[in-house]
């Protein structure tokens, strides 16, 4: 709590102790207080004019007195300069996360001026408390039955590629119209299109690539470099939306496949989000049998299938080209026991393949499936957009993948006198 002002009546009395002792010693035990405390109120006494100046106006203090004298000692003239009253003992805002404070403060620790810089975001237990009001009255999600016999042999991996949900665009400045209901609609039905023509499989993952949110509070910055963001929506709201199309992608590949592993990587968008909904859909699923979450919080997910092995990052601290010898060297006893070996990337927001598989790896980016903002598209930034879902055999590595072009990348469907008006 901030530390309160000190009244006119303890500073009075402080003040008629000196002048009655002349010695501030003497006052200082006479008043029963420690003499730095009686120091700090002798001091605002003074600057409140009780030691011998005329009065301060209010709201005002005296920092400085100057007296000219004559031959005898006599008073002739006074200068009084008079400051705005010192603030209260400067302490961190309640509630606040600070991002920089610069306060000038005088020798008591009371503020003269300060300038304090601020972050508006979420710590994770207010993240978990929004996801928790949010589905109170919600049970967790029930068992979904298998409807297909699955191939023992195949692996499904959906890569859910950069997402980047709360994203807002204008057509005038863009080309396409994109915001929170139109994200919803287009990747829900892209999801679903995708994992339908997909084969069954024994096993699947579903992997969120990293920044499934466009940002990552309600300040609508990126948290590295500050640069403002384009976004449709309260974070809370955002935050359900993306919620909602994963879990829309896990019940998808239930209905299609056997056992679904889950692993939601952290981008350079989401790194608290990310979190955030690894914990929401570890509760979600928590009576489902057939869903595994992955909640380890590293930047990296590796798994091993037969004689696959896969690894993922979303590229904001690694660079897709070294992520050969990260896998070398970090699961040494996977590779040794595996032939076929593939890396997945994202962040980049289009389509990369490092094919030769000199080095034992093939390593490939991935397309998103969402428009971009205005600053990408104003810098001249060029790359599809897609969903993709790639099968795998345990002896003889990828086999097939299903795509699923996004059709409104040349045209929303927004119908033509909307956009007139719009």
């Amino acid at each position: 709590m901030p530390t309160p002002l000190l009244s006119d009546e303890l500073a009075k009395e402080a003040a008629d102790a000196y002048v009655a002792l002349g010695e501030k010693t003497a006052a200082a035990v006479l008043l029963g207080l420690p003499r730095q405390t009686f120091n700090h109120r002798l001091k605002v006494a003074a600057e409140r004019g009780m030691l011998g100046t005329k009065p301060v106006l209010p709201g005002f203090r005296l920092t400085k007195t100057t007296t000219v004298t004559n031959e005898d000692g006599d008073v002739v003239r006074e200068f009084v300069q008079q400051r705005p009253e010192a603030g209260e003992e400067f302490n961190v805002p309640a509630g606040h996360t600070i991002k920089g404070v610069s306060a000038l403060v005088d020798p008591e620790g009371r503020i003269m001026q300060q300038w304090i810089k601020t972050r508006n975001e979420y710590a994770p237990q207010d993240i978990a408390a929004i996801l928790k009001e949010a589905f109170v009255d919600v049970p967790p999600a029930e068992p979904v039955p298998l409807v297909l016999a699955p191939a023992t042999s195949l692996l499904t991996l959906t890569p859910l590629a950069d997402w980047h949900i709360g994203l807002f665009a204008w057509h005038r400045e863009t080309d396409t119209n994109w915001d929170l209901k139109i994200a919803e609609r287009v990747i829900g039905d892209a999801v679903e299109d995708l994992i339908a023509r997909t084969p069954p499989s024994a096993d699947a993952i579903v992997l969120g690539g990293g920044d499934l949110l466009h940002s990552d509070t309600n300040e609508n910055k990126t948290a590295r470099s500050g640069n403002a963001l384009q976004v449709d929506g309260r974070y809370q709201k955002v935050l359900m939306t993306a919620c909602r199309l994963v879990v829309r992608a896990i019940d998808a590949n239930l209905r299609r496949h056997g056992h679904v592993t889950v692993r939601i990587l952290p981008g350079n968008h989401d790194e608290h989000a990310s979190v955030a909904v690894a914990y929401f859909l570890l509760a979600w699923y928590r009576n489902e049998p057939r869903v595994t979450v992955d909640v380890d919080p590293s930047l990296f997910f590796w798994f091993r299938f037969g004689s696959v092995m896969l690894g993922a990052t979303h590229g904001h601290t690694v660079k897709l080209k070294d992520m050969a010898s990260i896998m070398a060297h970090r699961r040494a006893e996977d590779w040794g026991a595996t032939r076929f070996r593939y890396v997945h990337g994202f962040h980049i927001h289009h389509t990369s393949k490092i094919a030769t598989e000199g080095n034992g790896v093939i390593s490939e980016s991935h397309q998103t499936p969402t428009p971009q903002d205005a600053w990408h598209f104003g810098s001249g930034f060029l790359s599809g957009r897609s969903m993709q879902s790639i099968s795998y055999h345990r002896q003889f590595g990828e086999v097939s993948r299903v795509r699923v072009a996004m059709m409104d990348a040349a045209n929303d469907n927004t119908p033509a006198e909307q956009k007139r008006a719009a």
